[in-house]
This record gives C-alpha cells, sequence and structure tokens, in this order.
C-alpha cells in the first residue's frame, strides 16, 4: 500500500540548496537573502560540520526570512532543527531516521528522501514520502555520496516508475539543467554553480528564466 497525501506536493522547478560549507567569505544569511531576492522558492539548509546551536540559530533566522517570500524552508537531516525552528520540512538521507519515524514525529509537513536507485525510490513512494532527491545526475564534488553518476536515463526510468516529484541533484549547472528538466525532473537541486557565483541572486534568476 502505498502511504501518500490527498494534496500532492508540487515543487518549484530550483531547489536551492544553502550549505555554509560551500560558501566564500559571504555571511549564510547574506546568501540565504540573495537566494530569496532571486526568486528562490524552496530552500534546504544543509550544515553538517555547524554545532546544533548554531544550526539551529541559522534555521530560526532563515524562517524568519523566508515568510515573507512563501518561500518553502526545508533542513537537511535533522529532524529536532526543522521541528525547533518550525520550517517547513525535513530531508532525510539513507541513514537517516526511518521515513515512518520522521513522519510520526514532523506530522504533514512534508519529508523528502535522498534515494540513488529505483529500489530506494519506490520504497520512499511506498512509505509516504512527499518527494524524493535523485542523484547523483552527473557527480558532486560537494557531497561524497558513495555513488556513482546516476545519469539522465536513469532519472527518466525512475520517472516512469514513480508518481512523486522529483528532486534531481549532483553536478547540475545552469548549462545542463535542461537536460534534466527534459528526463523528468520536477525541480533541480543546485549548490556549487549558485553558491560560487559572484551575483547569486543574478544567477537565481538565469536558472529560472530558463524554465
Amino acid at each position: 500500500m502505498i502511504l501518500q497525501k490527498a494534496q500532492p506536493v508540487t515543487l518549484p522547478t530550483l531547489y536551492a540548496i544553502l550549505d555554509p560549507e560551500q560558501i566564500d567569505t559571504r555571511s549564510p544569511e547574506s546568501v540565504l537573502c540573495q537566494l530569496l531576492q532571486g526568486g528562490a522558492k524552496m530552500i534546504q539548509l544543509r550544515a553538517k560540520a555547524m554545532s546544533s546551536r548554531d544550526f539551529l540559530h541559522l534555521a530560526q533566522r532563515a524562517r524568519e526570512l523566508t515568510i515573507p517570500y512563501d518561500c518553502k524552508l526545508i533542513v537537511n537531516d535533522r529532524i529536532d532543527i526543522a521541528l525547533g525552528s518550525t520550517a517547513d520540512g525535513v530531508h532525510l538521507g539513507q541513514e537517516d531516521l526511518p521515513l515512518r519515524v520522521g513522519r510520526k514525529l514532523l506530522g504533514d509537513r512534508l519529508i523528502g528522501i535522498s534515494t540513488h536507485s529505483l529500489e530506494q525510490a519506490k520504497e520512499a513512494e511506498a512509505n509516504g514520502a512527499d518527494y524524493i532527491g535523485f542523484g547523483p545526475i552527473f557527480g558532486t564534488a560537494t557531497k561524497n555520496t558513495g555513488y556513482t553518476a546516476r545519469g539522465l536515463e536513469m532519472l527518466a526510468r525512475t520517472r516512469a516508475a514513480v508518481a512523486l516529484p522529483i528532486v534531481a541533484i549532483g553536478g547540475i549547472t545552469e548549462a545542463n539543467i535542461q537536460n534534466v528538466w527534459q528526463a523528468g525532473a520536477d525541480s533541480v537541486a543546485i549548490i556549487s554553480d549558485i553558491l560560487r557565483a559572484d551575483e547569486v541572486a543574478a544567477k537565481v534568476s538565469a536558472i529560472l528564466a530558463r524554465r
């Protein structure tokens, strides 16, 4: 039995990820503001090296900033931080708390699951995920996933196998984003190409204009 909400989740075409480890001397808050000004409507906070206290403070500040822009805030891995910051949801990896446990803790808030194969994608759908992340599509230098590049063909096969919204991730840039959308991704997660841009807001706007 596949557990799904009565109203399926609709994802924006861009799923921005803010990782303080991937930015230069700019503050996470200033980069977040640029993401919002550029038009991002869903932002995930990822802060694996940050202390729990600092992560919570960043998430709470992010919640304050995202609300006026009607932007969804997702916290990577940490259900406690998501709850403490009243974020819209959490994104869980294969090694994090099981989806069913996360659902008991978060209720109707959004839960996304990282997947790397057809089997994992189908399992996430059956267990009631709101959306799945799928990748790495082209490989990535920002996170060691332990998986080789999945490629556009496998993305297309996954799209045909599940009804859940798919966020494609891994090595995606403004230059190859059209191919990823065409392969079936509802949304694309981009880190380096955005966070390392000289003008983050302009980069976000340029990416959104391609859809």
